[in-house]
C-alpha cells in the first residue's frame, strides 16, 4: 500500500493568501477552475479505462468503508474493485480494506478537510487500472468541504447514517443538492434513534428531486441488493 502525503497543491478553499511582501488576492473561483480541469483529465483517463468511479462523501464515522467492503462483494466484475481512502492521518481504513483483499491507496492530506483533483490524479497512477471496473474514493469525513470539489467521478453518493440525526439535509444543502443519491447508513439501529427515514426523503425532494434514497444495514445486508443494482445498472449506461 503506497501512503501519499498531501498530494495537492490547491490545499483547502481559500479566499484569500497574503504575504508581507505582497498582498495577492486569489479569488476562489479561479481555484475551483483549476480543480475542475484536472477532474476532467482524471474523467477522462478513467473513461478510457474503462473505470467507472464513485466518489463517497459523509460524516466520519458514518459506514462509508463497511459500505465499500459490503458491495464489494455484490457489485458485478470482470476485473476488480479498488479504493482510494482520503483521511487527515493514518491507514486504518485502507489497511482494513488491503487486509479483505481489496486493493486501496491511502491519500494522507495532513490536515486538509476534502480531497481535491489533484490528489486523485497523483493517487490513480498507483493503481493497477487494467484490473479495475470500479473505483470507490473515500473521501475524508466531512459533509461540507468536499462538497465543492469535483474529483472526476461518476457517481457522488452522500452517507447519512441513523446517529447522526435526520435533520442534516436541512443544515447541509450543498452536499446533499450535488449528490446523484443519498444512503441513510446503519437503519438496523433506527429501533434505538429518533430518527425518521420520511423527513430526509420530504427534505431532499425540495433540494434534489431526481436524487434517489437508499436506507441500508451494510451489517446486516438490508437494502444492500437495491443499491448494488442501482449502481450496476447507472455503470452500465456510462
Amino acid at each position: 500500500m503506497l501512503v501519499i502525503p498531501e498530494a495537492s497543491a490547491l490545499s483547502c478553499l481559500a479566499c484569500v493568501r497574503i504575504e508581507f511582501s505582497l498582498m495577492k488576492i486569489v479569488a476562489a473561483k479561479k481555484i475551483l477552475k483549476a480543480n475542475d480541469q484536472l477532474a476532467a483529465e482524471n474523467r477522462d483517463h478513467f473513461r478510457a479505462a474503462g473505470v467507472f468511479v464513485v466518489n463517497i462523501l459523509g460524516s466520519p464515522g458514518g459506514g462509508k468503508t463497511t459500505l465499500i467492503e459490503a458491495l464489494h462483494s455484490r457489485l458485478p466484475r470482470k476485473r476488480g474493485l479498488s479504493v482510494i481512502e482520503g483521511d487527515l492521518a493514518g491507514t486504518v481504513d485502507a489497511d482494513r480494506l488491503i487486509a479483505r483483499g481489496i486493493p486501496a491507496v491511502q491519500i494522507a492530506t495532513e490536515g486538509i478537510c476534502h480531497l481535491d483533483a489533484n490528489m486523485i490524479a497523483v493517487a490513480r497512477r498507483e493503481l493497477d487500472l487494467a484490473n479495475c471496473d470500479w473505483l470507490f474514493i473515500e473521501n475524508v469525513g466531512n459533509l461540507v468541504c468536499p462538497a465543492g470539489f469535483d474529483l472526476g467521478e461518476n457517481l457522488r453518493l452522500v452517507l447519512l447514517s441513523v446517529p447522526e440525526g435526520d435533520d442534516k439535509v436541512i443544515k447541509y444543502p450543498t452536499v446533499f443538492q450535488s449528490s446523484h443519491a443519498v444512503i441513510i447508513s446503519k437503519i438496523d439501529l433506527l429501533p434505538h434513534f429518533d430518527f425518521r427515514v420520511e423527513r430526509v426523503r420530504d427534505d431532499l425532494r425540495k433540494l434534489n428531486p431526481d436524487a434517489p434514497v437508499f436506507p441500508i444495514s451494510a451489517r446486516t445486508g438490508e437494502g444492500m441488493e437495491e443499491l448494488a443494482a442501482w449502481l450496476a445498472k447507472a455503470a452500465s449506461e456510462q
